[in-house]
Parts: C-alpha cells; sequence; structure tokens
C-alpha cells in the first residue's frame, strides 16, 4: 500500500543512507538506546564529548556532568520560553561553552560537534522515536548528531488530494499535536523542522508561522519544479545532508529581536536562511578566499531577503580566521535602506558592528584600519578626494570586502570611482534586485565578473521567489484616469496673457514649454479630487476590509501635499500621512526646476505655490524627515494594525529598501519605468499573515498605465549585456582622442591658471556661438564616454584634464535666463488658466489586468524571437510591394536594387548602409503621409531594423548590424513630440547618434551622420 510511511518516510530515509560521501547510519526508533522520556541518547553523546575533547577522554565521569548541565538548558525552556532556550543551547553546540575541567582546574572550550572534520561525528536517522512529555507522541524521522536531534520532519501521505505538506508543518505549529507547545523540551537543541506529503517539501525553524516555512531547491533550477517524489528527496538530500546542516548550525542559524507593533513588546525569534541566501553567501566567502576575480554581481528579486544575505555573508567573512579579521563595508544609497541594514544587523546581535555617522568617520575609520562590520551609506564617500599620485588610497589591503546593496544608482558616478579609489585592493559585490544594462549606467560592468555567465554570479527571479514562496504576485489593475484637456480655451487665453504682458516667440515659446509638463496635467485640481475619491472609495472596500494598508505614490512633493488634504477629508486625517524630503533638496518649482536653496518657512508652499498647506503639518513633515527616529516610529506604527495610519502618501521616499508586509496595495500616479517601477511595486509583494487574512498578492492601482512598462523592466538578454559592456570597454580607446580634441579648443592656454584669469583665457578661445557649440558638441561626446567608463582605475591619467574641461563648459554653457524669468513673473497664472480647463473624463476600469505571477512570461525566447525576425523578413517587403501607393512600390524596388547591387560587388557596406538610411527616412515620411502603417507598427523593431533585416545580403558585416540597432535604439529612447523645435532635443540626439558612430569607428564618415541623423528626424 501507499501511506506515509512506505513513500515518503521510507523514501527519505532510503535516501539519507545512500548518500554519497558522509551519510546517515539508519536505527529505528524502536531500537534507540534510549527511553521514551529521554531526548538525548545519552550513549552517542557521551562518546563525543570523550572523543572531541582530550582533557574529558581522561575522566570519562566529566562527560555525565556535562549532559547533566545541557538536560538543566532544556529545562529552562518552561520559564525562558523555546526560542531563548534554543539560543541558550545553540551556544553550546557551538563551541560557545567553557568548563573547569583541564588541567589544574583550567576552563576547557566544550566541543559537542566537530565542525572542521565533520566524519568525526556520529549521524543517525531514526523514524517513529517514542517520546513522551506533556503528552505522548512518535515522530516521523529525528535525525541525531552525536546523539542530540538536530532535526524533526514529519510526513503525510502522497496519496490523499487533500493533505499538504501544511498539514505535516501543523503538526509542529498547532492543533491536537502542536509539538511546539505540547513537547517542547524535545524541540530546545533542534536545529530545523521540515514537513513533506510526498509531493511538496517544506522547512522552518522552531516557532516559525507558517509563511516562514520555504522549499529547499538550487538556484540553477529556472524553471518549473513538478511536485513529486523525487523533488521531495532531492529537497531532503539538499538540505539534510550532513555538510549543508553542519554549515546551518555554524554560520546560518540567527536569533534576532523583531518589533511586532507599536506598543507590544518585541519578540525574540529564529532566522534559517533560504536557499537562494545561503548559496550566495557561501559564494562570497569562497571567491574571498580565493582572492579572484574580485567582484561579483548577485541578482535577487525585491523582496527575497538581500539584507539578510549580507548579514550572512558578513558575519562568515568575519568568523574565517583564513581571511585574518577583515574588514566587511556594507555600503546603501539611501536613509531608509541605512536604517532597514541597520535593524536587520543590529537585531541579530552581530558583534564588531559600527554604524558610521559621517563623512569625516568614515575617513578615519578606513584610515585607521578599522577591522569589524561598517555599515555606511554610498554618501559618507563625498568627502573624500581623490590623489592621482596616491596609489595606496586611503587602505590598500586586499581582505577589506565590500558589500553594496541596491548596486545601482550613486555607484556609476563619482561616488562609487572615490570609494574604489580609497580601497584599491577591496573586493566588491553588488545585491541588487534591478540590475540596469545600459550604456552610461551598467551594474553588470561595475560588479560582474567576466568569467561568471551572465555576468551574474547568483541570480534568483521573480518568478522563482513567486514559485518558492517567498514573495507574492503582484496584480496590475489600471484605473486610467482620461484627462479631458479644452486645448482651444487654453490656446485662446495663453495668447491674450501673452499679448497682455508684450512676451516675444521665443519667451512665450519657453512659457509655453514650460507650462506644457506633465507635471502640471497630473496635478490639476479636479484630476486630483477624482483620483483621491476614487482612492478613498477603493481603499474603504477593498484594502480596510482586509485590515491591510496601502501606500499612494504622487508626482512630486506638491502633489504629496494635495492628496494628504484630499484623502485626509475622507478617510479621517489619523489615517493618512506624507513621507517626502523637505531638507534634503530644493522646493521645487512647478515646472520641476530646482532653483535656489530651501526655503524652510511653511508660506513657501502656502502662499507661492498655492497649496492648502497648515504650519502645524510642514513642520510635522519635516521632522518626520530630519529626524531618523522619528521615521522610524511613523513606520512602526504604520506596520502595526492596531493603529489608526492606513495610508502612506510618498513621492520618492519609500520606493526602495521600505519593508512592510501589511502593505498590500500600492495606488500609483506617477510615471515610473524600469528598475525603479520594480522596486516600486515590490512594496506590496512581501508575505503578511494577520488573524483575519492572508496576503495572497500585491496590488498595484494604476491610474497612468504605468504597467505597460513592465515587459521591458523585466526582460534580460544575456548577449545583449555582454555587447553592451563590450562596448563600454571599447570606449576606452576612443576617450583619448576626444578628450585631445576637446582640448585643442584652447591651444597655449595655461590650464593650471585659477580662479577668473584662468577661465577668461579659456572662454577667449571660443569667441563665438558657433565655437561654444562646436565644443559643447565635443565635451557631450567625452562626457558620455567618461560617464559609460566610470569607475574605473584607467581613468585616473585623464581626469584633470577631464575635470578642467568640465570647469570650463559649465562656465559657457547657456542658462535660459529668459525663461525663467519669464516663468517667474508668469508661471503661476499659465498653471492656473491650464488647471481651469483640464478636467477628468472618467477613471476608466475595463482595461484588462496582469498578474505577475511565476506562470507571467515577460521574455521572448530564443526560438519565439527567431520567429518573429523570420515572419519580419517575409512580411516587411510584401507589404511594401503589395501596397497600392505607388511611393511603397517605388521603395521596395529601390531596395531590392539597393541588394542587388551590393551583393554585386557595385558598392561597399558602408554605402549600401547609406542608401539603406536614405531608404528608411522616406518610408517613414510616405507611412506618416500616407497613413498607412507598413512599418512602423507596434512592434519592437523600427523601421531601419525591419527594413535591414529584410535586404541585408549574408555577406553583410555584423558591424553593419551593429550600427542599424544602436541608430534605432536613438530612434527609441530620445524620441518625443516636438523634439525637432526644442532647444536640447536635436543637440542630445546628435550627440548621442556621434557617440554610436565613434564608438563603431565611423565617427569621422559626416555623410553617415547625416544620413543617420535625417531618418532620426523623420522617425515621430
Amino acid at each position: 500500500m501507499f501511506n506515509e510511511q512506505t513513500v515518503t518516510e521510507n523514501g527519505i530515509i532510503d535516501r539519507l543512507k545512500g548518500l554519497s560521501g558522509v551519510n546517515w547510519t539508519y536505527c529505528h526508533g524502536d531500537s534507540l538506546p534510549k527511553q521514551a522520556q529521554d531526548i538525548f541518547v545519552d550513549e552517542w553523546l557521551k562518546d563525543a564529548l570523550c572523543s572531541l575533547n582530550p582533557d574529558i577522554a581522561k575522566q570519562p565521569d566529566l562527560a555525565d556532568e556535562i549532559i547533566y548541565k545541557l538536560r538543566g538548558v532544556i529545562l529552562e525552556a518552561k520559564f525562558t520560553g523555546l526560542v531563548k532556550a534554543n539560543e541558550n543551547f545553540q551556544e553550546w553546540l557551538l563551541a560557545e561553552k567553557s568548563l573547569p575541567f583541564g588541567e589544574n582546574g583550567d576552563h576547557i572550550t566544550i566541543n559537542l560537534i566537530d565542525f572542521d572534520d565533520i566524519k568525526n561525528n556520529h549521524f543517525v536517522v531514526s523514524q517513529q522515536v517514542h517520546y513522551i512529555a506533556a503528552t505522548e507522541v512518535y515522530f516521523d524521522i529525528v535525525l541525531y548528531v552525536n546523539g542530540i536531534p538536530l532535526v524533526v520532519g514529519e510526513v503525510k501521505t502522497a496519496t490523499r488530494p487533500s493533505v499538504s505538506w501544511q498539514d505535516g508543518a501543523a503538526d509542529f505549529m498547532g492543533g491536537k499535536k502542536h509539538y511546539w507547545q505540547n513537547v517542547a523540551p524535545f524541540f530546545v537543541p533542534n536545529l530545523l523542522c521540515f514537513a513533506s506529503e510526498g509531493k511538496t517539501f517544506a522547512y522552518g525553524a522552531i516557532n516559525a508561522g507558517p509563511k516562514d516555512w520555504g522549499p529547499w531547491h538550487n538556484t540553477d533550477l529556472r524553471d518549473d519544479i513538478l511536485p513529486g517524489l523525487q523533488t521531495v528527496l532531492n529537497s531532503a538530500e539538499g538540505l539534510l545532508n550532513p555538510v549543508t546542516l553542519l554549515q546551518l548550525l555554524q554560520s546560518f542559524a540567527l536569533f534576532s529581536t523583531v518589533k511586532t507593533g507599536k506598543n507590544t513588546p518585541p519578540k525574540r525569534i529564529k532566522i534559517l536562511p533560504r536557499y537562494p541566501q545561503f548559496e550566495a553567501a557561501k559564494q562570497i566567502v569562497e571567491r574571498v578566499r580565493r582572492g579572484y576575480p574580485k567582484k561579483g554581481l548577485i541578482w535577487h528579486f525585491q523582496g527575497s531577503g538581500k539584507s539578510l544575505l549580507m548579514l550572512y555573508a558578513a558575519k562568515m567573512l568575519r568568523a574565517d580566521n583564513e581571511l585574518k579579521n577583515p574588514t566587511v563595508l556594507v555600503v546603501v544609497d539611501r536613509r531608509d535602506l541605512d536604517s532597514q541594514i541597520s535593524e536587520t544587523f543590529g537585531g541579530a546581535d552581530v558583534k564588531n558592528l559600527i554604524k558610521v555617522q559621517s563623512c569625516k568617520k568614515l575617513g578615519e575609520y578606513i584610515e585607521q584600519d578599522s577591522r569589524g562590520i561598517l555599515i555606511t551609506t554610498i554618501f559618507k564617500f563625498k568627502d573624500v578626494e581623490i590623489d592621482e599620485a596616491n596609489k595606496k588610497g586611503l587602505n590598500d589591503r586586499d581582505n577589506i570586502i565590500v558589500l553594496v546593496d541596491e548596486a545601482h544608482r550613486t555607484q556609476e558616478g563619482g561616488l562609487g570611482d572615490k570609494m574604489r579609489w580609497a580601497l584599491p585592493n577591496a573586493h566588491f559585490y553588488g545585491l541588487t534586485g534591478t540590475p540596469i544594462s545600459g550604456i552610461d549606467r551598467n551594474t553588470f560592468k561595475l560588479f560582474g565578473a567576466e568569467d561568471d555567465p551572465g555576468r551574474y554570479m547568483n541570480r534568483y527571479s521573480y518568478k522563482q521567489s513567486i514559485r518558492d514562496g517567498a514573495t507574492n504576485p503582484v496584480k496590475f489593475e489600471p484605473r486610467l484616469a482620461e484627462l479631458r484637456v479644452d486645448r482651444e480655451a487654453i490656446d485662446k487665453e495663453f495668447e491674450a496673457l501673452a499679448a497682455a504682458n508684450n512676451l516675444d516667440e521665443e519667451e512665450k515659446t519657453e512659457l509655453s514649454k514650460r507650462a506644457g509638463k506633465l507635471a502640471i496635467m497630473l496635478k490639476a485640481p479636479k484630476r486630483m479630487a477624482a483620483v483621491s475619491a476614487d482612492i478613498a472609495e477603493h481603499f474603504t472596500s477593498h484594502v480596510k476590509p482586509k485590515k491591510m494598508k496601502a501606500m499612494v505614490v504622487v508626482y512630486d512633493r506638491d502633489a504629496c501635499v494635495q492628496m494628504y488634504y484630499l484623502l485626509g477629508e475622507k478617510l479621517g486625517f489619523d489615517a493618512v500621512e506624507v513621507v517626502m524630503n523637505i531638507d534634503q533638496a530644493p522646493i521645487k518649482a512647478p515646472d520641476g526646476d530646482k532653483k535656489g536653496k530651501v526655503n524652510k518657512d511653511w508660506r513657501k508652499w502656502h502662499d507661492d505655490l498655492q497649496l492648502p498647506v497648515k504650519k502645524t503639518d510642514f513642520e510635522r513633515w519635516q521632522s518626520i524627515d530630519g529626524d531618523e527616529q522619528k521615521q522610524k516610529d511613523l513606520i512602526e506604527t504604520y506596520k502595526d494594525p492596531k493603529q489608526p495610519l492606513q495610508l502612506l502618501i510618498v513621492t520618492a521616499k519609500l520606493l526602495t529598501g521600505f519593508d512592510a508586509p501589511i502593505c498590500y496595495c500600492m495606488y500609483l500616479d506617477k510615471p515610473l519605468r524600469d528598475h525603479t517601477l520594480l522596486q516600486a511595486m515590490c512594496r506590496t509583494n512581501r508575505l503578511y499573515q494577520n488573524d483575519e487574512t492572508r496576503k495572497q498578492m500585491g496590488l498595484i492601482i494604476d491610474y497612468l498605465g504605468v504597467f505597460e512598462n513592465l515587459r521591458t523592466a523585466l526582460a534580460y538578454n544575456p548577449e545583449e549585456i555582454e555587447g553592451v559592456v563590450e562596448g563600454i570597454e571599447a570606449f576606452k580607446a576612443i576617450l583619448p582622442m576626444q578628450l585631445k580634441k576637446c582640448l585643442a579648443f584652447f591651444p597655449n592656454v595655461d590650464r593650471s591658471l585659477e580662479g577668473f584669469e584662468g577661465i577668461m583665457a579659456a572662454q577667449e578661445c571660443l569667441p563665438t556661438n558657433e565655437k561654444r557649440d562646436e565644443f559643447a558638441a565635443a565635451f557631450g561626446v567625452v562626457a558620455k564616454l567618461w560617464s559609460a567608463i566610470n569607475p574605473d582605475p584607467f581613468l585616473n591619467a585623464y581626469r584633470k584634464d577631464y575635470k578642467w574641461l568640465a570647469q570650463i563648459y559649465e562656465s559657457v554653457r547657456p542658462v535660459g535666463q529668459t525663461g525663467a524669468l519669464v516663468w517667474a513673473a508668469l508661471g503661476p497664472e499659465t498653471i492656473q488658466l491650464i488647471h481651469q480647463h483640464t478636467d477628468i473624463n472618467r477613471i476608466r476600469d475595463d482595461i484588462d489586468e496582469l498578474v505577475m505571477d511565476e506562470h507571467a512570461i515577460f521574455t521572448l525566447t530564443d526560438k519565439e524571437q527567431e520567429q518573429r525576425a523570420r515572419k519580419l523578413e517575409i512580411d516587411l517587403m510584401g507589404r511594401l510591394r503589395g501596397s497600392n501607393d505607388p511611393k511603397f512600390v517605388a521603395l521596395g524596388e529601390r531596395l531590392e536594387k539597393l541588394r542587388q547591387d551590393y551583393e554585386a560587388g557595385v558598392i561597399k557596406a558602408i554605402d549600401w548602409l547609406k542608401g539603406l538610411l536614405d531608404a528608411a527616412k522616406d518610408t517613414v515620411q510616405a507611412e506618416r503621409e500616407s497613413g498607412d502603417k507598413v512599418v512602423t507598427q507596434e512592434d519592437n523593431k523600427q523601421a531601419l531594423t525591419k527594413l535591414f533585416l529584410e535586404t541585408r545580403p549574408e555577406t553583410t558585416p555584423k558591424l553593419i548590424g551593429d550600427v542599424v540597432e544602436q541608430i534605432d535604439k536613438i530612434v527609441k529612447a530620445t524620441r518625443f513630440d516636438g523634439w525637432q523645435n526644442s532647444n536640447s532635443g536635436p543637440r542630445e540626439i546628435q550627440k548621442a547618434l556621434l557617440l554610436t558612430l565613434a564608438q563603431f569607428g565611423l565617427g569621422k564618415d559626416k555623410e553617415l551622420f547625416t544620413k543617420a541623423y535625417a531618418y532620426i528626424e523623420e522617425h515621430y
């Protein structure tokens, strides 16, 4: 018969008995040399004490005394609670206790387990182990190490559909059996418990709630894992082999103090790692010990526990004697992340932990060779001065290990540069849930070792984390707030305003440009009122009944203020609060310009920006922002289900590193993209369970259609990553030449001259606007190259020249003062007239939802990409030729002739590309005029790429394809309506195009540049 014993129980035991290397010896519970009341197998424990402690071997009776003391720790459980007793017992297991059993009464360390040579331990697997305490039980599987029961497993039948691993776990947590309560003494020595029904497998620490149990796989298993006995046996082998168990015990079983609510006392809990944390922390330590490569990227999806991973890695590195007392620097990039990391480390009682309080202190700690674990923000490197002559930096030890959380953003700029100069021989490990793979910001280049396939050392994807139950799926529910804008009325009143103030065309353009920004439309009072009413209604009917909470993400700080008063009136002001930067950055003018310093006076918002700000509210927001403890208290209040605070209103703060499992819903009214979008939405994916409900998924209510950006945010193509990283390496060859070109604008200028004389001497070399534009274009290329390569020691030789050029560029860059003055005078009036004529049409709730779970497909497989490309080639020319429009017929013929000329050797590949660019430009133009979209249909390919794929001969060099791809990337990334008529649009796009062509050694081909630019210009 198939039952729990014959299938699951015997299957697991059989696998453990047959392990290669160190395996488990089998002994049935009835045959164990112990009484039903005993927890230890005294005989085996005494043997281990004698064999692992020479002083006890000489006097075996001392072993009985130690066993007596261990029983004392078990008895304490009824007074201290199970977790505290388990923590005390772990100190014995880890040889952290000593007794006066040496010569002359000297204290000796008591070893219960040999961690260095595990063959010296006695491993026994037993089944149906009888135990009597307050009640009588039979444990299905018990694993003894040296006579100590470290692991207990409960299994259920594999053949009843209503039974799952949770039924096994429930035996520990509650119900009739409730082992952790009814037979608690047996679990005082426990490392972990596991449960299985023969299809799935999960493990947890003592007193773990349902959401804290997890599976055990390995991160290479990216595909679906089929439930079944084979999967269970693989998990059992992976987790329960002696090597893994002893590593878990020695380095990964932690105890931490956590807050459970604002007014409830903190609770002590036991933490075990999930398998991605276990894998990645070990990989970091192994790589540091090996000494090469000195970097690695750990890409674990948001919410899967990177703070804890860093804690494990840091503790293991510090405990490794081979590393000779290393320094571990944990670097975070925001204050809210800083406090989260500190709480994780502080709660776990980590020794030698230093929280760096200032830039000055950081420099001192590094220079004074402080050992231990330092937690700092990247911003504390800002006062570090790079000295090119000093190759030793501030500390050139090679046992400094830097763990960088959310390894992007500030890492690419000067701060990351300063950190790497300060610590020239350090190891750098980046941890991120959302790597960036752009040319000028690239996590893979910074932290990804070339030896690592895909440039990451360990990856745990969103699909894996949802599949494993480490995070929840997230549902996007579009509720688009459709704007109704009376353009005619706005234009009419705007003309009247311009005429009344005698504005010329340039001033009108500037004023119109600033007033036409998305921010002003989004913050129109009627729109904000409609969105806030929808939020209040949805929150009251969908979120509040679940006893969970929500966040509202709005465009900027002005919108935070508006939303606070609107929601406060509807839901009560004790239910809402704003968390935003006030002192850290200037208050934005309505056009988004950052002008001037912070005016701490609340009237700045109340009067100048015409927002209904109360002085008391402003002062409270200011104190929450400026006082770390107050912000922590506010977040604790929010996390507490008993507190009235229900909604946090934010714009930038708390979108990263903010971990509040009670947050179920995010109302998103801000255009987020890429990694920022992923990080924000993951505020809702944390696991949460209260007395009344369990969070099954996070919910994003999307008022702007942001969810359409999700596919690109989650797509990952290792070849593309490698191509971009290689491209960045190629820039090193180009930079010196481009730098020289820039310096050539200043012949005979003494660059050591300081002050106004130095600036004037340089500016005299740029006497006309044309000359300044030429220099600006040349410097733009250098700046882009510099940004892409940075931080890299290669730049050290050029740093002085670059800094000088950057200062000169700033000194001649036009500042657009006219526009700013006109805006200061007429901005509020212009905004008012736009707001008067901007209304909300309706909030749409009829758009399909998107559930981001483990089954969602956000990337095309290689086969799908190949099929799509082939279909493209077949369709495109047919559509061109098959159109009734003679323009398209002519274009098709022209392309065919172009291909034939190239294949016949009449023209070279570059000339063919130029002809292709002309054809692409004309095709786009013809499409726009005819309205017949034959090329620029909604697809991930632009016109030039499509024509290239259709007409390319087999002998086309790869370089041509790369150039085509990069030109279309410019079209995609930088075009916006009306850019041709904007001040910065043409300049930015020309700059990007120049850089692209220079990257392929085609920077001097003016004809190619002209044709490419003409194509880009046409493509809107």
